[in-house]
């Protein structure tokens, strides 16, 4: 059971990874195939991600807490450098 649930977790800490890669135009969109950038929805995958940190402090495995923290520390770094970007002009044909 253990077992099971540090994979069910695993997989949850990385299906907000990819929605926050995906959100910073890091990755395409699976359905429409397309880069598509939303710095809001971003930015609350990474801040679920840092309640789950704080609601499961001392519950975790050392190799769960690695996981996190290392998620956590690589989207709040792609997160800075993508605001800090200025906003890309509109194409008008």
């Amino acid at each position: 059971m253990k077992e099971k649930n540090e994979m069910l977790f695993f997989q949850l800490i990385s299906m907000f990874h990819g929605g926050a890669m995906q959100h910073m135009g890091k990755i395409k969109n699976p359905v429409s195939d397309k880069i598509e950038k939303d710095l809001e929805q971003a930015r609350m995958s990474i801040d679920v991600l840092s309640l789950l940190k704080e609601k499961t402090k001392n519950n975790l495995s050392e190799q769960e807490i690695k996981f996190l923290d290392t998620v956590l520390q690589e989207l709040q770094l792609n997160y800075v450098d993508e605001i800090a970007k200025p906003p890309q002009a509109e194409i008008k044909n």
